[in-house]
């Protein structure tokens, strides 16, 4: 089955850069909708960009949280989904995970959770 592995979160200060990566293994990514979340202690985990696996009219959404900052972008070479972030704030403090969704779209039922991995914003 289908397994996730997030990386590349560490500690950044205010107004710097990140990429997160999401790896697949034993199955292709591209057949799935990608969706990054993250979590903070003791809050919800909430969605912040998602990229879909419509052939032909493939298409991103971001939380208002984050648009314009992040970027969430395919390699199926690598199996990969990567969550490149800009302009980090204090407020992007949080446990990043991604899912995928196998009806190809960015709403509804989400599985295959990773480990996540840990950004910490601080001066």
């Amino acid at each position: 089955q289908l397994q996730l592995v997030e990386s590349g979160g560490g500690l950044v200060q205010p107004g710097g850069s990140l990429r997160l990566s999401c790896t697949g293994s034993g199955g292709r990514l591209e057949s799935y909708a990608v969706g990054w979340f993250r979590q903070a202690p003791g809050k919800e985990r909430d969605q912040i960009a998602c990229i879909t696996s419509v052939t032909s009219e493939e298409v991103t959404y971001y939380d208002d949280s984050v648009w314009g900052r992040f970027t969430i972008r395919r390699d199926n070479s690598r199996n990969a989904v990567f969550l490149q972030m800009t302009s980090l704030k204090l407020g992007d403090t949080a446990v990043y995970y991604c899912a995928v969704n196998q009806f190809h779209y960015c709403s509804g039922q989400w599985s295959s959770w990773g480990q996540g991995t840990r950004v910490t914003v601080s001066s």
